[in-house]
């Protein structure tokens, strides 16, 4: 791959080089910047010891993220502040460093770089501090000595330190609680002089790369040798609503999704259902049309897009095309587009009437890893009355699956547990999942059809009676 020029800051130095844009951040830092208190453990985003902060320059402020530095690609770094462990370091403990000391949070120590990055951010972030929302901060860090309960001493006596402290500028505020170092004061405007380069490749490659949280567990080689072009150069990461449609840009995050008032209005659990699928670093990083193109059977988030009957605008860079996500997928990682092209939006249609919506899972556990099976349902009724319903279903076909017969049986139907025994009839005519690490091809079937009936149970209780239920 052809090296090209990226500028960001490092801590408190502006970083000019000519790199490899697909050169995984953790490995720029330890090998080349000699920055080794960032830790390489799993490669794979999930241990959390490689986090470091990444700070973007707003209107107002510069408003930072924790992402995991081992499979985040250099190149999505341009004009940005990256942040690791030993640009917060001071000669003399910092706060949150002393606390965790104090309550013996760090014992091997391998660990405790990412967690002290990953509270360092919370408090950036934050001015009403709350234990629930701290340890949810540091949610993406594993800790295999201290069993976490003296971390999570250490963070309810950091909020302790800080919590009735209140001011307009929080980067002030934490320069004088010793929380982060003086330079901080300054990177608001050292940011403003650097420009990120949002040139698009002019050599034009069918690999597309966004937050990289897939490729760069799946194909980390690949990536080194191939030419790429880089969505985080497109401004793709947006989500408004026009009239009766919610366009989300490709490259909006997980994290973004979540927080956004637009879509939980037509998803009220939204924020829960995402919290299933990763940890807070992922989520930041991860976006909403790599994890659609990487056409896993199994997605969360396209099975709940899915539900929701979305659409996709497929771009070539000149010419663009809408088509239904639920045809977005031909085979196992098989999909309708060319090569030239990339998903630029999703398209979801605000719905109209009485409406509800459900997401299940079901995992070994509860919370960041792939389900056997998962599924979503969005339904409109009319009192008892189905009007419309869209049932989407994974881990039981090749791809990700709309239940278009199972949808069809149900409508004009009346809710009850017969009604949906016989749809369920007609449910195993249109899936087909296989025996794997996650289940048996039976168990999977069974799953379903227990799923589906749990949406039900869920959204019509005074309908359906959970005795009936077997």
């Amino acid at each position: 791959m052809n090296k090209r020029k990226v500028q960001f800051l490092l801590n408190n130095t502006l970083i000019s080089s000519e790199v490899n844009p697909s050169l995984p951040l953790l490995d720029f830092i330890r090998k080349e910047k000699h920055l080794t208190g960032t830790k390489e453990v799993c490669k794979e985003g999930d241990c959390g010891a490689c986090t470091v902060l990444l700070g973007t320059l707003t209107k107002n402020s510069v408003v930072y993220k924790t992402i995991t530095s081992c499979i985040y690609p250099i190149a999505n770094c341009s004009g940005k502040h990256v942040v690791t462990i030993e640009g917060i370091n001071k000669e003399d403990l910092l706060l949150q460093q002393e606390i965790f000391a104090d309550e013996n949070a760090s014992q091997c120590g391998f660990c405790t770089p990412g967690f002290l990055m990953s509270v360092t951010c919370y408090l950036l972030n934050n001015t009403d501090y709350k234990i629930e929302d701290a340890i949810n901060a540091v949610g993406g860090n594993i800790c295999r000595c201290t069993g976490y309960h003296s971390i999570i001493r250490a963070l309810n006596n950091i909020i302790y330190e800080l919590k009735n402290n209140s001011s307009n500028d929080r980067v002030q505020l934490l320069v004088a609680k010793n929380v982060i170092p003086d330079y901080f004061k300054e990177i608001k405007e050292r940011l403003s002089t650097i420009q990120s380069d949002k040139k698009v490749n002019t050599e034009k490659s069918s690999l597309f790369i966004s937050g990289g949280s897939d490729l760069f567990v799946q194909k980390p080689d690949m990536l080194l040798e191939e030419e790429a072009q880089f969505l985080s150069e497109y401004d793709l990461s947006y989500i408004y609503q026009n009239y009766d449609t919610i366009i989300i840009g490709s490259g909006t995050t997980f994290e973004e999704i979540k927080q956004s008032p637009i879509l939980s209005k037509v998803i009220p659990t939204i924020k829960n259902d995402i919290d299933l699928v990763a940890s807070l670093p992922i989520r930041n990083s991860a976006t909403i049309g790599g994890n659609l193109t990487n056409a896993s059977p199994i997605g969360d988030l396209t099975i709940i897009l899915m539900a929701l009957n979305s659409e996709l605008v497929l771009t070539d860079g000149i010419n663009e095309r809408i088509i239904k996500l639920s045809d977005f997928y031909l085979d196992y990682k098989k999909l309708i587009k060319t090569n030239a092209e990339y998903i630029k939006e999703v398209l979801v249609q605000v719905p109209k009437g009485e409406l509800k919506f459900s997401f299940e899972k079901v995992s070994k556990r509860t919370y960041l890893d792939i389900a056997s099976v998962n599924s979503a349902m969005l339904i409109e009724v009319d009192g008892n009355k189905i009007n419309n319903i869209f049932i989407s279903a994974g881990g039981v076909a090749q791809v990700p699956k709309l239940l278009k017969e199972t949808n069809q049986y149900f409508i004009g139907k009346d809710i009850s547990i017969d009604t949906i025994d016989s749809a369920l009839a007609v449910m195993q005519t249109e899936i087909s999942p296989i025996s794997d690490v996650r289940g048996s091809a039976e168990y999977k079937k069974i799953l379903l059809g227990q799923l589906v009936k749990a949406h039900f149970l869920k959204l019509f209780p005074q309908l359906i009676n959970e005795k009936e239920i077997v």
